[in-house]
Protein backbone atom coordinates (compact mmCIF):
# COMPACT_ATOMS: atom_id res chain seq x y z
CA UNK A 1 0.00 0.00 0.00
CA UNK A 2 0.81 3.32 -0.88
CA UNK A 3 0.98 6.59 0.87
CA UNK A 4 -1.69 8.09 -0.86
CA UNK A 5 -3.99 4.38 -0.87
CA UNK A 6 -3.63 4.26 3.16
CA UNK A 7 -4.31 8.11 3.76
CA UNK A 8 -7.42 8.03 1.58
CA UNK A 9 -8.43 4.77 3.31
CA UNK A 10 -8.18 6.02 6.16
CA UNK A 11 -10.06 9.56 5.19
CA UNK A 12 -12.99 7.47 4.38
CA UNK A 13 -12.79 4.56 6.71
CA UNK A 14 -13.39 8.20 9.36
CA UNK A 15 -16.30 9.79 6.90
CA UNK A 16 -13.68 12.16 6.63
CA UNK A 17 -14.22 14.71 3.24
CA UNK A 18 -11.50 16.35 1.89
CA UNK A 19 -12.83 19.53 3.16
CA UNK A 20 -13.41 18.63 6.55
CA UNK A 21 -9.83 16.42 6.81
CA UNK A 22 -8.12 19.57 5.30
CA UNK A 23 -9.55 21.77 7.73
CA UNK A 24 -8.60 19.25 10.08
CA UNK A 25 -4.83 19.77 9.31
CA UNK A 26 -4.51 23.48 8.03
CA UNK A 27 -4.01 22.41 4.75
CA UNK A 28 -5.96 23.33 0.70
CA UNK A 29 -7.76 20.18 -0.39
CA UNK A 30 -6.07 19.70 -3.44
CA UNK A 31 -2.98 19.45 -1.87
CA UNK A 32 -4.61 16.05 0.16
CA UNK A 33 -6.00 15.03 -3.23
CA UNK A 34 -2.45 15.18 -4.82
CA UNK A 35 -1.35 12.53 -2.09
CA UNK A 36 -3.71 10.34 -2.35
CA UNK A 37 -4.15 10.40 -6.37
CA UNK A 38 -0.62 9.90 -7.12
CA UNK A 39 2.67 8.40 -5.61
CA UNK A 40 3.79 11.84 -4.24
CA UNK A 41 6.29 12.37 -1.08
CA UNK A 42 4.45 14.51 1.48
CA UNK A 43 6.54 16.92 3.81
CA UNK A 44 7.77 16.09 7.16
CA UNK A 45 5.26 18.90 8.63
CA UNK A 46 2.15 16.86 7.17
CA UNK A 47 3.39 13.77 8.13
CA UNK A 48 3.44 14.68 11.87
CA UNK A 49 0.01 16.21 11.29
CA UNK A 50 -1.14 12.94 10.22
CA UNK A 51 0.42 10.90 13.07
CA UNK A 52 -1.33 13.09 15.50
CA UNK A 53 -4.82 13.21 14.13
CA UNK A 54 -4.82 9.30 13.64
CA UNK A 55 -2.98 8.14 16.20
CA UNK A 56 -0.24 6.40 13.87
CA UNK A 57 3.57 6.56 14.52
CA UNK A 58 5.59 8.78 11.87
CA UNK A 59 7.75 6.02 11.30
CA UNK A 60 5.25 4.22 9.36
CA UNK A 61 4.00 7.30 7.42
CA UNK A 62 8.04 7.44 6.40
CA UNK A 63 7.78 3.84 5.23
CA UNK A 64 4.70 4.20 3.21
CA UNK A 65 6.16 8.25 1.95
CA UNK A 66 9.52 6.14 0.58
CA UNK A 67 11.32 8.65 2.37
CA UNK A 68 13.04 5.35 4.52
CA UNK A 69 15.39 3.21 2.58
CA UNK A 70 14.91 -0.71 2.18
CA UNK A 71 17.44 -1.43 5.13
CA UNK A 72 15.87 1.23 7.87
CA UNK A 73 12.80 -0.46 6.56
CA UNK A 74 13.80 -4.08 7.76
CA UNK A 75 14.29 -2.56 10.97
CA UNK A 76 11.04 -1.12 11.31
CA UNK A 77 9.39 -4.80 10.60
CA UNK A 78 12.04 -6.80 12.49
CA UNK A 79 11.76 -5.10 16.09
CA UNK A 80 8.74 -2.12 15.47
CA UNK A 81 9.44 -1.40 19.31
CA UNK A 82 12.32 -0.17 19.39
CA UNK A 83 12.64 0.74 15.88
CA UNK A 84 10.75 4.41 15.88
CA UNK A 85 13.52 5.16 17.10
CA UNK A 86 16.28 4.02 15.57
CA UNK A 87 14.23 5.36 11.97
CA UNK A 88 14.04 8.99 13.65
CA UNK A 89 18.20 9.03 14.25
CA UNK A 90 18.26 7.56 10.34
CA UNK A 91 15.84 9.69 8.42
CA UNK A 92 17.92 12.78 8.81
CA UNK A 93 20.88 11.15 6.95
CA UNK A 94 18.74 9.93 3.52
CA UNK A 95 17.26 12.56 1.51
CA UNK A 96 14.01 12.93 -0.40
CA UNK A 97 13.43 9.75 -2.77
CA UNK A 98 12.11 11.24 -6.21
CA UNK A 99 8.21 11.58 -6.08
CA UNK A 100 6.99 7.54 -6.74
CA UNK A 101 9.97 5.56 -5.77
CA UNK A 102 12.09 4.46 -8.70
CA UNK A 103 11.01 5.08 -12.27
CA UNK A 104 8.58 1.74 -13.99
CA UNK A 105 10.26 0.53 -17.17
CA UNK A 106 9.13 1.27 -19.61
CA UNK A 107 9.82 0.74 -23.91
CA UNK A 108 8.58 3.22 -26.71
CA UNK A 109 5.92 1.47 -29.35
CA UNK A 110 7.10 3.68 -32.01
CA UNK A 111 10.08 6.01 -32.84
CA UNK A 112 11.89 8.19 -35.39
CA UNK A 113 15.29 9.93 -35.61
CA UNK A 114 13.64 12.59 -33.57
CA UNK A 115 11.65 11.39 -31.19
CA UNK A 116 9.65 8.63 -29.36
CA UNK A 117 6.14 7.61 -28.35
CA UNK A 118 5.33 5.50 -25.22
CA UNK A 119 1.71 3.55 -24.93
CA UNK A 120 2.08 4.36 -21.13
CA UNK A 121 0.86 6.72 -18.68
CA UNK A 122 1.90 9.78 -18.59
CA UNK A 123 3.02 9.59 -14.91
CA UNK A 124 5.23 6.00 -15.84
CA UNK A 125 7.17 9.01 -18.46
CA UNK A 126 7.30 11.61 -16.64
CA UNK A 127 9.00 9.43 -13.78
CA UNK A 128 11.16 7.73 -16.36
CA UNK A 129 12.92 11.08 -17.33
CA UNK A 130 15.72 13.19 -15.87
CA UNK A 131 15.67 15.99 -13.83
CA UNK A 132 15.96 19.62 -16.27
CA UNK A 133 16.11 17.42 -19.50
CA UNK A 134 12.92 18.98 -21.56
CA UNK A 135 13.66 22.08 -23.39
CA UNK A 136 9.79 22.85 -23.80
CA UNK A 137 6.55 20.90 -22.34
CA UNK A 138 2.85 21.49 -24.15
CA UNK A 139 0.02 19.70 -22.34
CA UNK A 140 -3.48 19.32 -22.91
CA UNK A 141 -5.13 16.69 -20.74
CA UNK A 142 -9.02 15.79 -20.48
CA UNK A 143 -10.76 18.74 -19.39
CA UNK A 144 -13.19 16.30 -17.26
CA UNK A 145 -16.16 17.00 -19.05
CA UNK A 146 -17.50 13.45 -19.20
CA UNK A 147 -15.97 12.51 -22.68
CA UNK A 148 -15.02 8.74 -23.62
CA UNK A 149 -11.35 8.84 -24.31
CA UNK A 150 -11.27 4.61 -23.68
CA UNK A 151 -11.44 2.69 -20.68
CA UNK A 152 -8.27 3.78 -19.22
CA UNK A 153 -9.14 7.24 -18.53
CA UNK A 154 -11.83 8.72 -16.26
CA UNK A 155 -13.13 11.81 -17.42
CA UNK A 156 -15.50 12.52 -14.63
CA UNK A 157 -13.96 13.19 -11.43
CA UNK A 158 -14.92 15.48 -8.63
CA UNK A 159 -13.24 18.54 -8.71
CA UNK A 160 -10.11 17.85 -6.48
CA UNK A 161 -9.63 14.69 -7.50
CA UNK A 162 -8.99 16.10 -11.11
CA UNK A 163 -7.15 19.45 -9.43
CA UNK A 164 -5.21 16.49 -7.28
CA UNK A 165 -4.07 14.54 -10.12
CA UNK A 166 -3.12 17.54 -12.42
CA UNK A 167 -0.63 18.84 -9.89
CA UNK A 168 1.23 15.07 -9.58
CA UNK A 169 1.91 15.33 -13.36
CA UNK A 170 2.25 19.27 -13.30
CA UNK A 171 5.46 18.57 -10.21
CA UNK A 172 6.90 16.33 -12.87
CA UNK A 173 6.64 18.19 -15.98
CA UNK A 174 8.63 21.08 -13.13
CA UNK A 175 11.55 18.98 -12.30
CA UNK A 176 11.92 17.38 -15.89
CA UNK A 177 11.96 21.02 -17.90
CA UNK A 178 15.09 22.42 -18.19
CA UNK A 179 15.90 26.21 -16.48
CA UNK A 180 14.62 28.71 -18.99
CA UNK A 181 12.55 26.29 -20.85
CA UNK A 182 8.89 26.99 -21.25
CA UNK A 183 6.03 25.17 -20.35
CA UNK A 184 2.15 25.65 -22.03
CA UNK A 185 -0.79 24.18 -20.40
CA UNK A 186 -4.25 24.10 -22.73
CA UNK A 187 -7.11 24.21 -20.33
CA UNK A 188 -10.79 25.18 -19.72
CA UNK A 189 -10.09 28.60 -17.82
CA UNK A 190 -11.93 26.78 -15.10
CA UNK A 191 -9.19 24.59 -14.24
CA UNK A 192 -6.14 26.92 -15.02
CA UNK A 193 -7.06 29.49 -12.74
CA UNK A 194 -6.23 26.87 -10.28
CA UNK A 195 -2.84 25.36 -12.02
CA UNK A 196 -1.79 28.98 -12.57
CA UNK A 197 -2.28 29.53 -8.78
CA UNK A 198 -0.14 26.05 -8.12
CA UNK A 199 2.57 26.38 -11.29
CA UNK A 200 3.62 29.97 -9.45
CA UNK A 201 5.31 27.80 -6.37
CA UNK A 202 7.38 26.62 -9.44
CA UNK A 203 7.39 28.40 -12.27
CA UNK A 204 7.39 32.11 -13.21
CA UNK A 205 4.18 33.36 -15.20
CA UNK A 206 4.42 34.44 -18.57
CA UNK A 207 1.24 34.33 -20.36
CA UNK A 208 -2.18 33.67 -20.47
CA UNK A 209 -3.39 32.81 -23.58
CA UNK A 210 -6.97 32.87 -25.01
CA UNK A 211 -7.61 30.86 -27.66
CA UNK A 212 -11.01 31.77 -29.25
CA UNK A 213 -13.58 28.97 -30.49
CA UNK A 214 -15.49 28.98 -33.06
CA UNK A 215 -19.35 27.76 -32.86
CA UNK A 216 -19.28 27.31 -29.29
CA UNK A 217 -23.27 25.98 -28.06
CA UNK A 218 -24.32 28.62 -25.05
CA UNK A 219 -24.91 27.41 -21.43
CA UNK A 220 -28.30 28.76 -19.82
CA UNK A 221 -27.47 31.07 -16.95
CA UNK A 222 -23.77 31.64 -18.06
CA UNK A 223 -21.94 34.23 -20.39
CA UNK A 224 -21.27 32.71 -23.60
CA UNK A 225 -18.05 30.57 -23.45
CA UNK A 226 -16.30 31.63 -26.27
CA UNK A 227 -11.93 30.51 -25.50
CA UNK A 228 -10.28 28.00 -24.50
CA UNK A 229 -7.16 29.15 -22.43
CA UNK A 230 -3.70 28.55 -22.65
CA UNK A 231 -1.01 29.09 -19.42
CA UNK A 232 2.70 29.85 -20.61
CA UNK A 233 5.19 29.22 -18.08
CA UNK A 234 9.13 29.57 -18.02
CA UNK A 235 11.28 28.08 -15.47
CA UNK A 236 13.23 31.29 -14.46
CA UNK A 237 13.31 34.92 -14.87
CA UNK A 238 13.31 34.52 -18.51
CA UNK A 239 13.03 31.84 -21.19
CA UNK A 240 15.81 30.48 -23.49
CA UNK A 241 14.02 30.87 -26.55
CA UNK A 242 11.51 33.61 -27.17
CA UNK A 243 10.85 34.45 -31.63
CA UNK A 244 6.84 34.47 -31.81
CA UNK A 245 5.69 34.86 -35.57
CA UNK A 246 4.26 37.75 -36.80
CA UNK A 247 0.43 37.88 -38.20
CA UNK A 248 -0.93 39.83 -41.06
CA UNK A 249 -3.01 42.62 -41.05
CA UNK A 250 -6.97 41.63 -40.50
CA UNK A 251 -8.51 43.44 -43.69
CA UNK A 252 -12.51 43.09 -44.71
CA UNK A 253 -13.04 40.50 -46.56
CA UNK A 254 -15.98 42.37 -48.36
CA UNK A 255 -14.39 45.43 -49.00
CA UNK A 256 -10.40 44.95 -48.91
CA UNK A 257 -9.75 47.80 -46.35
CA UNK A 258 -8.21 47.09 -43.26
CA UNK A 259 -10.57 46.69 -40.60
CA UNK A 260 -7.95 48.55 -37.90
CA UNK A 261 -6.14 51.92 -38.32
CA UNK A 262 -3.22 50.71 -36.21
CA UNK A 263 -2.95 54.69 -34.78
CA UNK A 264 -2.30 55.92 -38.51
CA UNK A 265 0.89 54.88 -38.64
CA UNK A 266 1.40 53.30 -41.65
CA UNK A 267 4.57 54.05 -42.92
CA UNK A 268 5.82 53.25 -39.74
CA UNK A 269 4.45 49.32 -39.36
CA UNK A 270 6.57 46.31 -39.44
CA UNK A 271 6.55 44.80 -43.45
CA UNK A 272 6.60 41.58 -41.50
CA UNK A 273 2.99 41.77 -39.93
CA UNK A 274 1.64 42.75 -36.95
CA UNK A 275 2.83 41.73 -33.40
CA UNK A 276 1.21 38.68 -32.05
CA UNK A 277 -1.09 39.10 -29.20
CA UNK A 278 -2.23 36.67 -25.83
CA UNK A 279 -5.83 36.53 -27.88
CA UNK A 280 -5.74 34.23 -30.52
CA UNK A 281 -8.56 34.33 -32.96
CA UNK A 282 -6.75 32.25 -36.35
CA UNK A 283 -6.85 29.33 -34.86
CA UNK A 284 -9.93 27.08 -36.58
CA UNK A 285 -11.13 24.38 -34.81
CA UNK A 286 -10.40 20.31 -36.13
CA UNK A 287 -13.96 19.08 -36.82
CA UNK A 288 -13.43 18.68 -40.67
CA UNK A 289 -13.46 14.52 -41.77
CA UNK A 290 -10.54 16.01 -44.00
CA UNK A 291 -8.30 17.25 -41.46
CA UNK A 292 -9.65 15.20 -38.21
CA UNK A 293 -7.45 12.02 -37.55
CA UNK A 294 -9.53 10.44 -34.12
CA UNK A 295 -13.30 10.85 -32.76
CA UNK A 296 -11.98 12.72 -29.57
CA UNK A 297 -11.01 16.36 -29.57
CA UNK A 298 -7.91 17.21 -31.99
CA UNK A 299 -6.25 20.44 -31.80
CA UNK A 300 -4.89 22.57 -34.96
CA UNK A 301 -1.26 22.12 -36.57
CA UNK A 302 -1.68 25.42 -36.61
CA UNK A 303 -1.79 25.98 -32.87
CA UNK A 304 1.00 23.59 -32.21
CA UNK A 305 3.39 25.48 -35.00
CA UNK A 306 3.02 28.40 -32.86
CA UNK A 307 3.89 27.15 -29.52
CA UNK A 308 6.73 25.29 -30.89
CA UNK A 309 7.87 28.58 -32.92
CA UNK A 310 7.84 30.55 -29.75
CA UNK A 311 9.83 28.65 -27.58
CA UNK A 312 11.78 26.03 -29.19
CA UNK A 313 14.55 25.98 -31.31
CA UNK A 314 15.79 22.95 -34.22
CA UNK A 315 17.01 20.21 -32.08
CA UNK A 316 15.18 21.30 -28.87
CA UNK A 317 13.61 18.21 -26.87
CA UNK A 318 9.72 18.86 -26.68
CA UNK A 319 7.58 16.83 -24.27
CA UNK A 320 3.35 16.29 -24.83
CA UNK A 321 2.89 13.72 -21.78
CA UNK A 322 -1.10 13.60 -23.61
CA UNK A 323 -0.52 12.63 -26.99
CA UNK A 324 -4.30 12.21 -27.97
CA UNK A 325 -4.05 13.02 -32.34
CA UNK A 326 -0.58 13.19 -31.79
CA UNK A 327 -0.23 16.96 -33.17
CA UNK A 328 2.88 17.86 -31.28
CA UNK A 329 4.57 14.88 -32.24
CA UNK A 330 3.58 15.27 -36.33
CA UNK A 331 4.40 19.54 -35.78
CA UNK A 332 7.69 18.39 -33.79
CA UNK A 333 9.24 15.85 -36.51
CA UNK A 334 8.32 18.43 -39.61
CA UNK A 335 10.27 21.42 -37.58
CA UNK A 336 13.37 19.25 -37.05
CA UNK A 337 12.56 19.28 -33.04
CA UNK A 338 13.69 16.07 -30.81
CA UNK A 339 9.95 15.27 -29.09
CA UNK A 340 8.73 12.40 -26.28
CA UNK A 341 5.47 11.55 -25.43
CA UNK A 342 2.71 8.92 -24.27
CA UNK A 343 -0.75 8.34 -24.76
CA UNK A 344 -2.39 6.08 -22.26
CA UNK A 345 -4.83 4.86 -24.57
CA UNK A 346 -5.12 3.24 -28.37
CA UNK A 347 -2.30 5.17 -30.06
CA UNK A 348 -3.03 4.05 -33.60
CA UNK A 349 -4.04 7.14 -35.06
CA UNK A 350 -1.07 8.81 -34.42
CA UNK A 351 0.53 5.72 -35.98
CA UNK A 352 -1.43 6.07 -38.76
CA UNK A 353 -0.75 10.08 -38.57
CA UNK A 354 3.58 9.59 -39.34
CA UNK A 355 2.25 7.24 -42.14
CA UNK A 356 1.14 10.29 -44.02
CA UNK A 357 3.45 12.33 -42.95
CA UNK A 358 4.26 14.42 -46.27
CA UNK A 359 0.78 15.23 -46.19
CA UNK A 360 0.58 16.02 -42.78
CA UNK A 361 3.98 18.54 -43.97
CA UNK A 362 2.00 19.90 -46.76
CA UNK A 363 -0.95 20.72 -44.67
CA UNK A 364 1.33 22.73 -42.13
CA UNK A 365 3.28 24.62 -44.93
CA UNK A 366 -0.14 25.87 -46.32
CA UNK A 367 -1.34 27.54 -42.66
CA UNK A 368 2.04 28.87 -42.77
CA UNK A 369 1.76 30.70 -46.01
CA UNK A 370 0.40 34.22 -44.58
CA UNK A 371 3.02 34.77 -41.76
CA UNK A 372 5.51 37.02 -41.18
CA UNK A 373 4.12 39.44 -44.05
CA UNK A 374 1.24 42.31 -43.39
CA UNK A 375 -0.22 41.78 -46.80
CA UNK A 376 -1.39 38.06 -47.15
CA UNK A 377 -1.51 37.57 -51.13
CA UNK A 378 -5.45 37.16 -51.16
CA UNK A 379 -6.08 40.87 -48.83
CA UNK A 380 -3.68 42.72 -52.04
CA UNK A 381 -6.13 41.31 -54.40
CA UNK A 382 -8.88 42.59 -52.83
CA UNK A 383 -7.42 45.90 -52.43
CA UNK A 384 -6.52 45.96 -55.90
CA UNK A 385 -9.91 44.96 -57.04
CA UNK A 386 -11.19 48.14 -54.61
CA UNK A 387 -8.62 50.43 -54.98
CA UNK A 388 -6.76 50.51 -51.52
CA UNK A 389 -3.02 51.55 -52.69
CA UNK A 390 -0.61 49.95 -50.17
CA UNK A 391 1.66 52.68 -50.79
CA UNK A 392 1.68 54.16 -47.28
CA UNK A 393 3.42 50.45 -46.43
CA UNK A 394 6.53 49.10 -46.33
CA UNK A 395 5.79 45.60 -47.58
CA UNK A 396 7.35 42.50 -48.85
CA UNK A 397 9.04 42.05 -52.01
CA UNK A 398 8.19 38.59 -53.60
CA UNK A 399 10.56 36.57 -55.60
CA UNK A 400 9.57 34.87 -58.61
CA UNK A 401 9.37 31.29 -56.89
CA UNK A 402 6.74 33.25 -54.56
CA UNK A 403 9.48 33.27 -51.40
CA UNK A 404 9.45 36.69 -49.77
CA UNK A 405 12.00 39.00 -49.10
CA UNK A 406 12.21 41.35 -46.08
CA UNK A 407 12.94 45.08 -47.04
CA UNK A 408 14.25 46.13 -44.03
CA UNK A 409 12.95 49.64 -42.43
CA UNK A 410 16.81 51.13 -43.41
CA UNK A 411 16.32 50.15 -46.52
CA UNK A 412 12.97 51.64 -46.92
CA UNK A 413 14.81 54.96 -45.74
CA UNK A 414 17.41 54.94 -48.08
CA UNK A 415 15.63 54.36 -50.67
Amino acid sequence: MTFGEKLRVLRKSKELTLKELSSRLGVDKSYISQLEHSKGVPSERFIKKLSKLFGIDESEWAILAGKIPKEIREIFYENPVTAPIVVKEEMAIYRRKPAGGPPKSIEPIFQTKLGKLYNADCMDLLRSLSDNSVDCIFADPPFNLGKDYGNKVNDKLEKYDYLGWCYAWLEECCRVLKPKGSLFVYNLPKWNIHIASFLDKFLTFRHWISVDIKFTLPIPKRLYPSHYSMLYFVKGPLPKTFHPPRLPMETCRHCGGEIKDYGGYKDKMNPSGINLTDVWIDIPPVRHAKFKTRGANELSMKLLDRVVDIATDEGDLVLDPFGGAGTTYIVSEIKGRRWVGSEIENCRPILDRFKRLEEQEKILQNSRKDLNRLFTQESLKLRKRFGHSTDKYRTLDHSPNGNPSQVSFFDHIKG
